[in-house]
């Protein structure tokens, strides 16, 4: 079984962490280092994928900078969506040309990782169809999204990927058409249980259930071992 390095890069700036998923796609492409799982949190962030209408942001850049939100158009697939606490974000650096290259299938299977782990919460999450993401019915039969993805593959390698509310403060939401869908209503696992839920909470089942899904070995790693790869992979790749 192919093993994948799980990083948990704690509360980190998109910009850094987009440095970051570059390096390392980079290193994999390469094949300088294996498979990657890049877990963390953003400070508030609202990023608008290549996909995206800017009209989708609903308000102004003054208002963003008057409630600290940063604003960044990616290369992901998708439209505009929401990153900040409480909120697990998942990059995975996968070597799809390994495993099976369908778009598709690797779309719907981060949809069951994060429908697996959902279920261990004890709250049945499902899709929706014509849309991304994960989806729970309410008891008045309204859907709710509480996870989206978006995702860019480069040479069958994996970047960006998905965002799971675990105890996001879903009022930032309104600052945007969710993923452009106007009648999108988020909600968290925290809204779900109520109680209070940590990140904590989360993240090992998320990782665990990517590696059944994908048939990888998850093996835990710091940040200083991510690093310490790149680092090691770019003096191959630019020798001095």
């Amino acid at each position: 079984m192919k093993s994948c390095l799980t990083i948990d890069l704690g509360l980190i700036g998109y910009a850094e962490a987009y440095t970051l998923q570059k390096r390392a796609v980079a290193a994999r492409k390469a094949g300088l280092v294996g498979d990657l799982l890049l877990l963390c949190e953003h400070p508030h962030v609202i990023t608008q994928g290549r996909n995206g209408k800017r009209e989708h942001l609903l308000v102004s850049d003054q208002v963003l900078r008057s409630k600290g939100v940063e604003y960044f158009e990616t290369s992901r697939g998708g439209d505009v969506t929401y990153h900040g606490p409480g909120q697990l974000v998942g990059y995975p650096i996968l070597n799809l040309g390994e495993v099976r290259r369908d778009v598709v299938w690797y779309v719907r299977s981060l949809e069951e990782v994060m429908i697996r782990a959902t279920a261990e919460f004890g709250i049945a999450a499902g899709r929706e169809p014509g849309k991304t993401g994960v989806w729970i019915q309410t008891a008045s039969g309204a859907e709710e999204k509480l996870a989206s993805i978006g995702v860019h593959i480069s040479r069958w390698v994996t970047s960006h990927g998905f965002a799971y509310n675990v105890s996001t403060d879903l009022l930032y939401f309104d600052l945007i058409v969710p993923c452009g869908i106007a009648d999108c209503r988020p909600t968290s696992l925290e809204k779900l249980l109520d109680r209070s839920v940590a990140l904590a909470e989360a993240t090992p089942r998320i990782a665990r259930h990517l590696g059944e899904v994908f048939g990888l070995e998850m093996r835990e790693a710091p940040r200083e071992a991510l690093m310490e790869l790149l680092s090691q992979a770019e003096r191959v790749a630019i020798p001095a």
